[in-house]
């Protein structure tokens, strides 16, 4: 399975309001539930006015379209992580995953990853 990075800082904010936000900024995931209004964007491409701020998270994506009837992708990669204490935030899209780790544990997480066939680049 081929793995590529993403060659920035993300950050995880929640917000009360879409208002003041610019959806079309690259990287900008948005979802929305009836507790709240979470978005991951670059590192500064954040709204300015939010609740709750989380930055210094690096990204990868699994490459390719993904078919939904492909099972268990997103479990491995968190088992490993998981067996080696590293959390994870994942974001699912139309066609791949996309999987954040904070900074400090990027490095860690590509060795892992290549030490288990992975294909990163």
């Amino acid at each position: 399975m081929n793995i590529k990075l993403l060659d920035y800082d993300f950050s995880i904010v929640k917000v009360d309001n879409i208002n003041n936000i610019d959806f079309n900024k690259e990287y900008f995931f948005y979802s929305k539930t009836d507790e709240e209004i979470s978005i991951v964007c670059k590192n500064f491409d954040e709204p300015k006015d939010y609740n709750s701020i989380s930055r210094n998270w690096k990204g990868f994506k699994i490459e390719g379209i993904l078919d939904f009837s492909l099972i268990g992708i997103i479990k491995e990669i968190s088992t490993i992580l998981a067996n080696n204490k590293i959390g994870i935030f994942v974001i699912s899209t139309y066609n791949t995953d996309y999987v954040f780790v904070k900074e400090e544990n990027f490095k860690k997480t590509v060795e892992l990853l290549k030490a288990n066939n992975y294909n990163v680049k």
